[in-house]
């Protein structure tokens, strides 16, 4: 562990000697890392014997639902009784505007511990937790658990192994490394099924996944030289397949996943009027900066953003921007 990232591991552990309620909060839309980790940094606090509230503004995804504790995490609405929050842990987001509604419920002069692995976060915490080079928040929350000394049991393995085995692609991603393989080793010891893990995750679809699925794929476009794939998806697709923003887990991935490809995306309208681009590079384009470059952000091969404008004025701020990423043999 290099000095700086020693001590920012000193000043994390420190936080958390103060006086609660803690607010635990993570990026709106959450998958297995955001969820994971929440219930991860709320059981750690509860062993700590600190008062904590979680909280996001999008309900919990139903195939997280399992997790232990999914059930205690409140909407805003609910959680602002309690309000305002002087003592916040953010994990997995990579900038404030990411918790959403959840910010009103923070003190003004609140202190935030900012624990991530997004390469595009801004450090917008009182203090700043971040590992660009981890495959997961919950790979950062495995060692910080470890430095305060909390006893391990299922419940705290199975969340930090769901973030992950998400993030990770089910270990099929670049950024499994044999560290993370080791975490991984080390949580099924303290009691993870695996397979009931991967089944609920990963294996199993929903109806209205596939229906929404179906939709996409009946838009799947190429660039002429075939480096390029993407997919649309519109406010009515949702309506007539009842489909919701968690059943376009991993569908992005059918565009990517197309031998020849470097780039696929998904876009998709907003019930806000804006176009929502999801990003998945192979090898060539680092799709975190470009995406940041129009006020996103995410990693190199998974990113995202949101684009004013009618589909044709979207669809191009994006396509431009990979094609003279592909010409530059990346960005």
């Amino acid at each position: 562990m290099t000095p700086n990232r020693s001590e920012d591991f000193k000043r994390a552990t420190a936080f958390v000697t103060g006086e609660g309620p803690y607010l635990v909060v993570s990026h709106i839309h959450p998958d297995g890392d955001a969820i994971g980790s929440t219930l991860a940094v709320g059981r750690v606090l509860s062993k700590l014997g600190k008062a904590v509230v979680m909280v996001n503004e999008s309900p919990v995804p139903h195939k997280f639902r399992f997790l232990p504790g999914a059930g205690e995490i409140r909407s805003p609405e609910e959680a602002k009784s309690a309000a305002p929050y002087r003592r916040v842990i953010a994990v997995d987001v990579a900038d404030a505007e990411r918790m959403g509604q959840v910010r009103p419920l923070l003190a003004d002069d609140a202190e935030v511990l900012n624990i991530d692995h997004h390469p595009t976060n801004d450090r917008f915490g009182t203090v700043n937790l971040v590992e660009p080079d981890a495959a997961a928040t919950a790979e950062i929350l495995c060692r910080w658990s470890e430095g305060l000394g909390v006893e391990w049991d299922p419940s705290l393995a199975a969340c930090l192994y769901t973030g992950l085995l998400t993030d990770t692609g089910g270990f099929r991603y670049s950024n499994t490394t044999p560290e993370v393989l080791e975490r991984a080793s080390d949580l099924l010891r303290h009691g993870v099924d695996p397979g009931e893990v991967a089944d609920r995750v990963i294996e199993t679809v929903t109806r209205e996944q596939l229906a929404i699925l179906r939709r996409a794929l009946d838009t799947l476009s190429f660039s002429e030289q075939g480096k390029v794939s993407w997919m649309w998806l519109t406010q009515r697709d949702f309506q007539e397949t009842g489909a919701k923003e968690e059943d376009l887990d991993g569908i992005v991935n059918y565009a990517r996943n197309v031998a020849g490809v470097d780039v696929g995306i998904l876009f998709r309208e907003t019930a806000e009027g804006t176009v929502k681009a999801s990003l998945r590079s192979r090898e060539i384009v680092d799709v975190g900066e470009l995406a940041q470059s129009l006020g996103g952000g995410g990693h190199a091969r998974a990113a995202g953003c949101n684009l004013r404008g009618n589909r044709k004025e979207a669809e191009r701020a994006i396509l431009d921007r990979v094609a003279a990423a592909l010409r530059r043999g990346g960005c």
